[in-house]
């Protein structure tokens, strides 16, 4: 059906009227929004520096990938969800499973393979799950999410239960093939799914702008017909607000969007990176100039008449839970050897 000139003059309006607010700037955030995100970010980041501590002492096995930086992406993205909305990742997960409202208590014993677990202790770091809360997983395949993120999303679509699919992968994944398949499937059905990149810059050891011929990620679905953009990751106002546009996008019908999100990690790409690709200059100038956490801290400070003893009350009672979940990892018992033969297809 052709579409009639008042209808394109309409779209052409909200085109223009929404470059314009993305110009001033993303839109400011309430009080009570600026508070959660700070604690959640904090959770976030305690979390991770605790766990770096446990892995350093033997405590943790296997892979261990933190998320220390890159706090505002998921907090955002958060902000934004609906109840019942779903959630699948890489192995960069602990962040994503604390902002769906999993207990730091049963992450932190998953990471020391504990009974207590999300995953019993038999999952680690990089294989938790929680259907209670629609986290469906950290994957350690590079980009084997992004066609599982997909095929959550056909779901909804086929059970019409206006849910979203958001579905992370950082830029390495980005040059995987599967990551393309998804794409065009997804966009051939206009599945309900929201592409999240988490750009740090590094794939492993490797720049971005060594490993990929174009590094606008946000236009990687652009021979699909998927819209996308680029989002300040670090300022989790700006990945709220898009992440908004985004998830209407696709929740009303209009199917898969992308969103890259510009953001960085602290640590090496895994507690085994020294990270010696980079200069401690650059980190340094990240930590200063964009850390997420501290922009938000100053703006509850300037602008919400937050007081610093109020912040510290959030911090100390954030260290408490760290603390608390750190415990309860090292005391709770080991997965019966019974467990070997469960959760198994056979």
């Amino acid at each position: 059906m052709a579409q009639s000139p008042k209808a394109g003059t309409r779209k052409s309006a909200a085109k223009k009227s929404d470059a314009r607010s993305r110009a001033n700037g993303p839109a400011p955030l309430s009080r009570d929004e600026e508070t959660e995100a700070y604690r959640m970010m904090l959770l976030i980041r305690r979390f991770e520096e605790k766990a770096g501590q446990m892995y350093g002492m033997g405590l943790i096995g296997g892979f261990c990938h933190l998320y220390i930086g890159q706090e505002a992406v998921v907090t955002g993205v958060q902000l934004a969800m609906r109840e019942g909305d779903q959630v699948i990742t890489s192995y960069r997960d602990h962040g994503h499973m604390l902002a769906c409202g999993m207990e730091a208590r049963g992450v932190m014993a998953e990471l020391t393979g504990r009974q207590g677990g999300y995953s019993k202790g038999k999952g680690g770091s990089m294989h938790m799950f929680s259907a209670e809360k629609a986290f469906f997983g950290g994957h350690g395949i590079v980009g084997a999410q992004v066609s599982l993120g997909t095929g959550l999303a056909f779901a909804n679509r086929y059970r019409d239960d206006g849910k979203v699919s958001l579905t992370y992968f950082g830029d390495g994944a980005s040059n995987q093939g599967q990551v393309y398949e998804s794409f065009n499937m997804a966009k051939l059905w206009n599945l309900p799914v929201v592409y999240v990149i988490e750009n740090n810059k590094y794939g492993m050891g490797t720049s971005i702008n060594r490993s990929s011929s174009t590094t606008d990620l946000s236009q990687r679905g652009a021979s699909f017909g998927i819209p996308g953009e680029q989002v300040d990751g670090m300022d989790v106002r700006a990945v709220k607000e898009a992440a908004e546009r985004a998830i209407e996008h696709a929740r009303s019908g209009k199917g898969p969007y992308i969103l890259e999100m510009l953001t960085y990690r602290y640590r090496g790409h895994s507690m085994s990176d020294p990270a010696k690709y980079r200069s401690k200059e650059e980190v340094q100038k990240m930590r200063q100039e964009h850390d997420p956490i501290e922009q938000v801290k100053a703006r509850l400070l300037a602008e919400h008449s937050v007081s610093e003893d109020e912040l510290k009350g959030i911090d100390k009672k954030i260290r408490e839970i760290v603390a608390d979940a750190a415990d309860f990892a090292q005391i709770d018992p080991e997965p019966d050897v019974s467990e070997l033969w469960t959760d198994v297809l056979r």
